[in-house]
């Protein structure tokens, strides 16, 4: 697929930002949605189009009516796994009626394809074999992962109903510039935040539960990637998703001690009690997305000092 117009919802947040980026340098004419309840504008750069909208809004028709969109890659998402527990219903009317939204629009004018952005720590539940591949048994634990899995499962109805073209990335730990130090999925930000302010560090548990951290520029690497490629016809569900991770397992303990030894500052540790229901362990099988031609240009320590200068810088 030549560079078209392409649609990033979600655009001014932490990830949707550096994808918007990517789609620039890539040579496409970028359009960023987003309702700004965690996104900030200042995140895009100058030629990105910014629209102030909610996906879920009745608006989103015209939107696609003015902007004769190629593409539409969906970064806007309610991804706080408690809130979807305390808040089922409101997870769901962001995570699938506003995916339904977008669907409907993109079939209306004809979009070439939908780049869905899901979850490979989520959809999976808690993985037997690790790293995981993406054919892996589903079993979401939260109405989080439900709500990812469940809008994966609509755009293969869609496919089949009216041709509708998509592709799923399931994403391990996204970490980087820009990430929000006050969410839950932020453990870097807010690593990186403490050890800036001379604060102390909470590791909850025993500090051996792993994570699969990829940095957010190879993260945007691979929605360009996906965008162009050429993909098959699906017969299921994960013909068309791809896994997006180092493949490596990275534990909280590990992590702090590379943070700490970046920014070069002691820096205290302190013991908290596990949280219940904490998945122990992660990683994914990215060799799909490896044959597409994707292949991390970060490694965790180069990436966690990009993301540390970033967040030091900011006051």
């Amino acid at each position: 697929m030549s560079p078209g117009k392409v649609l990033v919802t979600g655009g001014a947040g932490f990830i949707g930002s550096h994808v918007c980026e990517a789609y620039l340098a890539d040579g496409w004419e970028v359009t960023a949605l987003d309702n700004l309840s965690t996104g900030r504008k200042e995140n895009l750069p100058p030629d990105v189009r910014f629209i102030e909208l909610d996906i879920r809004d009745d608006g989103i028709r015209e939107v696609f009516k003015d902007g004769k969109f190629d593409v539409v890659n969906h970064h806007a998402a309610q991804i706080d796994v408690r809130t979807s527990v305390d808040k089922p219903r409101y997870d769901a009317s962001i995570n699938i009626d506003g995916v339904l939204n977008l669907v409907e629009s993109s079939i209306e004018f004809g979009l070439s394809r939908f780049v869905f952005i899901s979850s490979g720590g989520v959809v999976y539940g808690e993985p037997t074999n690790l790293p995981v591949p993406r054919t892996a048994p589903k079993g979401p634990l939260s109405p989080y992962g439900v709500s990812k899995l469940t809008s994966e499962y609509y755009l293969q109805a869609f496919r089949k109903l009216h041709g509708l073209e998509y592709v799923a990335l399931r994403y391990s730990n996204v970490f980087g510039p820009r990430q929000d130090p006050h969410g839950e999925a932020g453990v870097v930000a807010i690593f990186s935040q403490r050890i800036r302010d001379g604060q102390t560090l909470s590791v909850f548990g025993d500090g051996k539960q792993t994570r699969d951290y990829v940095f957010v520029k190879d993260v945007a690497a691979a929605n360009v990637l996906v965008t162009h490629a050429d993909l098959p016809e699906p017969e299921g569900l994960d013909d068309v998703a791809f896994n997006v991770g180092m493949g490596i397992e990275t534990s909280v303990n590990e992590l702090a001690a590379a943070l700490i030894g970046v920014a070069g500052i002691e820096t205290e540790i302190k013991r908290e009690p596990a949280r219940p229901g904490e998945l122990f362990r992660n990683s994914l099988d990215c060799k799909e997305t490896r044959a597409l031609g994707w292949g991390p240009a970060y490694t965790l320590e180069t990436g966690l000092a990009e993301t540390y200068e970033f967040i030091a810088g900011q006051r």
